[in-house]
């Protein structure tokens, strides 16, 4: 899926010296560019065949939203804490410097569901480990995860070597 990568603009020094980051905002406003990706991101989740998909704050909504609308599916948000208005169940995951959190609502994952997990990038696999946690805490089975981006030179595989792992393209190199 290289073809994606003229898509995604390339900034450098980003958020600070030193980082490329990679601007998934100039693939969705392409419609051919957003559309490809939506394509090729439903081929994998549709596989998985599952009953909802939960989508990390906040690009991953953008994906996923639109996975949810195309395969009928429920949509769960992660989001940081505070930001949900019911019952929430937490995940602390670890930063270069320090700790962070993600919560869904208690309810959102019945046991037994079949979940696929939707974001736009994956780096060092911390938040995306949260939330796999999260739904097996609540009975759900993560059945594969989805990214646009894979950072190749970041440590994620660790973390997630016990999921099915689907992205797009990868770059492996800041």
């Amino acid at each position: 899926m290289d073809t994606l990568k003229k898509y995604i603009r390339s900034v450098p020094d980003f958020p600070k010296t030193g980082i490329n980051f990679y601007d998934i905002t100039t693939l969705m406003m392409d419609p051919k560019g957003f559309k490809l990706a939506l394509d090729q991101m439903e081929r994998f989740v549709k596989s998985k065949n599952p009953d909802k998909l939960i989508c990390i704050e906040s690009r991953g909504f953008i994906f996923g939203a639109a996975l949810c609308d195309r395969l009928n599916i429920g949509f769960i948000p992660a989001r940081k804490p505070g930001k949900l208005p019911a019952k929430t169940i937490s995940e602390e995951y670890e930063l270069e410097y320090g700790t962070d959190k993600l919560e869904i609502h208690i309810d959102s994952v019945k046991p037994g569901d079949r979940i696929v997990v939707v974001d736009d990038l994956l780096a060092t696999g911390g938040t995306m480990f949260a939330v796999c946690k999260l739904v097996e805490k609540l009975g759900g089975s993560v059945e594969g995860i989805s990214c646009v981006i894979d950072l190749e030179f970041l440590p994620w595989r660790d973390k997630l070597q016990a999921y099915d792992v689907n992205y797009l393209i990868s770059y492996d190199s800041e």
